[in-house]
């Protein structure tokens, strides 16, 4: 497997509670999942594989760490790296902006020269609106962990498996 780093924003726990059972079921040691607000741009490109994880807030906006945590990763070299996203949502109460969070990470480093990997079908979901969601997937997986915590670890599961032939 590509040497994998798992790097979150998390305000309340969930996004780092998904953060480490990605890693668990990815087998990627907890020495390798880390909070967004550490990172610098040495430890971004020591990564063959990123995974990055936001909750979003407010109107559709990052989780507060993220906003100097994008500032570093745009200006590492990610070229050539695989990144996979993920983003908690709450899609009753923000259906409007449910995982906007997600979709802001990827229009931030779709131009960095990696390869986004791990879209999902939003066919399972319901909302109302999402940046994160194009040609009817979500750039990454989305979770409410708020409304639907019984489908969390499946959905984590699900996904997982599938990231497991692009990181290889």
């Amino acid at each position: 497997m590509k040497k994998t780093g798992i790097f979150y924003g998390s305000t309340t726990g969930t996004t780092e509670s998904v953060a480490r059972l990605i890693a668990e079921k990815l087998g990627v040691s907890p020495a390798d999942v880390h909070d967004v607000s550490k990172l610098d741009a040495a430890l971004a490109e020591s990564y063959e594989a990123l995974i990055l994880g936001t909750s979003t807030w407010g109107d559709g906006e990052l989780q507060d760490d993220w906003y100097d945590g994008i500032k570093v990763l745009k200006n590492a070299n990610l070229s050539g790296k695989t990144i996979a996203l993920f983003g908690c949502g709450d899609s009753e109460s923000y259906s409007d902006t449910f995982c906007d969070g997600m979709g802001i990470l990827f229009e931030d480093l779709k131009d960095s020269g990696c390869t986004f990997v791990g879209a999902v079908s939003d066919s399972d979901y319901t909302y109302a609106s999402s940046v994160a969601v194009a040609d009817g997937k979500f750039v990454g997986l989305a979770l409410d962990d708020v409304n639907e915590s019984d489908r969390t670890d499946a959905r984590v599961s699900a996904w997982t498996e599938m990231l497991k032939a692009d990181l290889a």
